[in-house]
């Protein structure tokens, strides 16, 4: 008896595979769950059974016939969906679209590529707020109270002892707070200067890096920046360091490489001198040591900034930095 019931299901489904419409699948349907179907026909003459074969003969005919009811619905609508489709001009064996992938800013990119480098070379990331005191931003980092860089029309005031930061400097200033040398951090993050034209922006991109500890020389900044120079462009990259003047920094220097454009003829980009500036750097002056309770006569230091969007116009070719904030696909899409 379960034999016959197993072949009625395996004739049901054989059938219904071999369906083509939903007018034969509704009769096979009704030629197998009909009232006069085989189902109903086999439940009927179930009577006819033993006694004891009549319950469990019963029970797996309801059991199929419940099965068929089920499978025949989810065939006709399955097929009817396709019909619908192919009525509107959807072609369902096509494969179907796939979802573009996502990828990172190119300033992301170059910001994650300075980060490595220097994270290879022992620094640690350091983070900390965009909005800052007075006091870090400035007062620690030996700024005078009539230094230019404190006037309105070159810093963001949320209030008269509030900034938005200017560089990413004040870290250095927490970091020392919180720790003994040696001290070795790089600090990325957004900055704030009024300040917008064809290569500067309101907002820009940071990093700086600090090393402190004993021993530490002029040689040792030269040697970092050297390799970082190298790796983030190559190694036919010269430097040259410049003398300035920097607060935080004694004796200072601002960076210039080769022009990684015509690479020291001379072009526009370079306006002709063949070098390009890329970053500021000094040995950390003795007032920060003051003021963050280092003893200047054991230690020395060097720091250094660079503007992530800086690099990332010398390294991609870029002359305008407004495109990395304009979202233009085009754009973006070649990073």
């Amino acid at each position: 008896m379960d034999n016959k019931i197993d072949q009625i299901h395996k004739q049901a489904l054989e059938e219904l595979e071999a369906a083509k419409s939903g007018q034969d699948i509704q009769e096979i349907s009704v030629h197998y769950l009909g009232r006069k179907g085989i189902l109903n026909q086999f439940l009927r003459n179930i009577a006819e059974l033993p006694a004891a074969q009549r319950p469990t003969a019963g029970k797996k005919a309801n059991q199929i016939k419940s099965i068929l009811d089920k499978t025949f619905k989810q065939a006709a609508e399955k097929l009817a969906s396709a019909d619908q489709a192919q009525d509107s001009g959807i072609d369902v064996s096509l494969p179907g679209r796939t979802c573009a992938a996502g990828f990172l800013h190119p300033i992301t990119q170059i910001n994650n590529q300075i980060c490595d480098i220097f994270s290879s070379l022992g620094f640690d990331i350091a983070e900390g707020p965009e909005v800052e005191s007075d006091y870090y931003n400035f007062e620690a980092l030996n700024f005078p109270k009539d230094h230019p860089a404190r006037d309105m029309q070159d810093t963001f005031f949320v209030s008269d002892d509030v900034v938005l930061r200017t560089h990413t400097s004040p870290l250095q200033i927490r970091t020392m707070e919180k720790q003994e040398p040696p001290v070795r951090i790089v600090c990325p993050g957004k900055v704030y200067r009024c300040d917008s034209d064809l290569t500067h922006t309101p907002m820009f991109n940071q990093v700086e890096g600090l090393l402190v500890d004993e021993n530490i020389s002029f040689g040792d900044l030269k040697g970092v920046l050297t390799t970082f120079v190298h790796r983030i462009f190559d190694d036919r990259t010269s430097l040259r360091f410049r003398p300035s003047f920097f607060p935080f920094t004694e004796p200072s220097a601002e960076v210039d490489i080769l022009c990684v454009i015509c690479r020291g003829k001379g072009c526009r980009v370079c306006s002709h001198t063949g070098w390009l500036e890329i970053l500021g750097s000094g040995m950390v002056h003795p007032a920060l040591y003051e003021n963050v309770g280092y003893d200047a006569d054991r230690y020395t230091g060097f720091a250094f900034g660079m503007g992530v969007e800086r690099i990332a116009m010398l390294k991609y070719g870029i002359d305008d930095i407004r495109k990395f904030f304009e979202n233009d696909m085009r754009f973006l899409e070649q990073f």
